[in-house]
């Protein structure tokens, strides 16, 4: 007699079923959040100047996440002796996805800010899924409120591009302008651009502007001569922090599906132990992960990449917060 799988349970495996966030559930209802993390796809990428595509960012690190789908158990990690994401202490939820109307980056943006703001009115984490980095906008946007009752944020930014044009050809809310466009808002006190190198389409005079609006600009061979400690040192402390992190930050090596790849980037571990070092200092308060294109990613190298980095990141951020 053959024993179906069912009577005792689905076993729920990461290559069957729907891909949501790490087979976190779906979660439809927005004004129902009961949870510690949110995740929101922001399918965007009409900021984009160059090569298309980061539209099917979430899509593609969803499914890739399901490899890192760990169960009740959590994941142990046997270097620092944790077992991050114990699905009896961490509720994570998936939202599914912002709603994003062909063309219009207005609505667009605001469909996006609209779901960070559910998020945080919920007390949860948000984590977004980009879509090209325009989709940073709406995410600091979001945090006006938030901002209001809890106190400032600091940026920090993992990218190999400074992001900080003003207007170009009219344009003021594309992949070009997040971070000035943060750098504007009272509420954003300074920030940490890491990883910002070789040819940029940011003149000398954005970088003269980033760091008289609060802005501290560091190259991955800068911060490999000064060691993650003495990176870590140069960032405030104390402090509630929205990390961003472009892909592209990577060295293409290892993460090529992106539409603006630059060499000479990140290793995996260096970002890592940046991450869980600023865990340790601040209380992490938002996130986004963005220009993920699956189309140049033919691997699935990148994809992963960025599943891993966010799991990653997310069980630091929730061990700090419940230590």
């Amino acid at each position: 007699m053959t024993t179906n799988s069912y009577d005792s349970g689905r076993l729920n495996l990461p290559f069957v079923g729907i891909s949501t966030f790490g087979k976190s559930p779906y979660l439809a209802d927005w004004d129902n959040i009961d949870a510690d993390v949110a995740i929101l796809g922001a399918p965007f990428d009409f900021g984009t100047q160059w090569r298309a595509g980061a539209r099917f960012g979430p899509r593609g690190i969803r499914e890739a996440s399901t490899l890192f789908s760990f169960g009740h158990g959590g994941a142990y990690d046997h270097e620092d002796d944790v077992t991050y994401l114990p699905a009896d202490k961490v509720r994570i939820v998936d939202l599914g996805d912002a709603d994003i109307v062909h063309t219009d980056t207005q609505q667009s943006h605001a469909n996006i800010a609209y779901g960070v703001e559910k998020i945080l009115a919920a007390g949860a984490l948000p984590v977004v899924l980009g879509g090209d980095h325009s989709v940073n906008i709406p995410c600091i946007n979001a945090f006006e409120k938030d901002c209001t009752v809890n106190g400032p944020i600091h940026l920090v930014q993992f990218d190999a591009h400074l992001d900080f044009v003003d207007e170009r050809h009219g344009v003021r809310y594309g992949h070009g302008n997040p971070m000035r466009r943060a750098a504007e808002k009272p509420y954003v006190t300074g920030l940490t651009q890491l990883g910002i190198r070789n040819v940029s389409s940011t003149a000398k005079d954005g970088y003269e502007a980033a760091r008289s609006m609060g802005s501290n600009i560091l190259s991955v061979r800068q911060i490999r001569a000064l060691g993650v400690s003495a990176v870590l040192e140069q960032i405030p402390v104390g402090v509630r922090y929205y990390i961003t992190i472009d892909i592209d930050g990577f060295d293409p090596s290892i993460a090529p599906g992106t539409g603006t790849p630059s060499h000479g980037g990140f290793i995996y571990y260096e970002v890592l132990e940046l991450l869980a070092g600023l865990c340790k200092r601040g209380t992490v308060v938002g996130v986004d992960l963005v220009e993920v294109a699956p189309d140049y990613d033919h691997s699935g190298t990148t994809t992963t990449l960025a599943a891993q980095v966010l799991m990653n990141l997310i069980g630091r951020i929730m061990h700090e917060k419940q230590t």
